[in-house]
């Protein structure tokens, strides 16, 4: 049995996750636990603190007693939003404070989109346009180019995980450009698992969502390989296992 470990900022697309352990296998478990958001907001200072050192550290204790191989933080904005540095940073302390390997959202976008090769791609976020850009920055730090940035400007993660099928479609469609190699999705509060397969078939190319790469880095982290088509072009590939 594999144990994946993650860490969610409140309650919104949390449901993703045992639909994706369900895809997985038996012999996989995915474990989740909610930490306290304080502030609901895509805005930068709100940001920061959901993502601080206190706040991740509150719910380590309950993933490890759990039997964790590894874990995630499961936000993407909470990690990019510090910077890579700053991102690298906070890893580093979630590493330690759970004594298993650790990683984010944002670095399993970096992961996922090397894992396929991909080199340009277009940004298609919920946020409002100033934290939607700090994510491509964020991807120009890792060498992934961006061709363009689309943003909802929606305010709070609650309102994300409202949205249907045909408005996160839609959210994809309004993203892709005929140059790039992948559309990238990078809220967790999306709810996006059960759609990948339309999303790629809707635009042709893969579809990296957040909560679908935050678990594939939590198998990266645990050395596991998983082919799991239904998840996307991702899980069709052995994943490389990266120091």
């Amino acid at each position: 049995m594999t144990a994946l470990g993650f860490l969610y900022p409140g309650h919104s697309g949390e449901d993703d996750y045992p639909r994706i352990e369900q895809l997985l296998g038996s012999d996989i478990r995915v474990d989740l636990v909610h930490t306290d958001i304080g502030e609901d907001a895509h805005r930068v200072d709100a940001l920061l603190e959901m993502g601080s050192p206190r706040r991740l550290e509150a719910g380590v204790a309950e993933l490890r007693l759990a039997g964790a191989d590894a874990v995630v933080w499961a936000c993407t904005s909470g990690s990019f939003v510090h910077g890579w540095d700053g991102a690298h940073a906070q890893v580093r302390a979630l590493a330690q404070a759970a004594g298993l390997p650790a990683s984010s959202t944002s670095f399993a976008f970096v992961h996922a989109a090397k894992e396929l090769g991909v080199r340009r791609v277009s940004i298609g976020a919920t946020y409002p346009d100033d934290v939607a850009r700090l994510f491509g920055d964020f991807l120009g730090a890792a060498g992934i180019e961006v061709a363009d940035v689309v943003s909802s400007g929606v305010i709070t993660a609650a309102e994300v995980g409202t949205w249907t099928e045909a408005e996160v479609l839609a959210l994809a469609r309004a993203a892709d450009r005929p140059d790039v190699e992948a559309v990238l999705l990078p809220d967790t509060a999306l709810h996006t698992a059960a759609h990948i397969p339309a999303l790629e078939k809707e635009l042709g190319k893969p579809v990296l969502t957040a909560n679908q790469v935050t678990v594939w880095e939590g198998l990266r982290l645990a050395d596991r390989r998983v082919n799991a088509p239904e998840l996307g072009a991702l899980f069709t590939r052995e994943p490389v296992v990266q120091a």
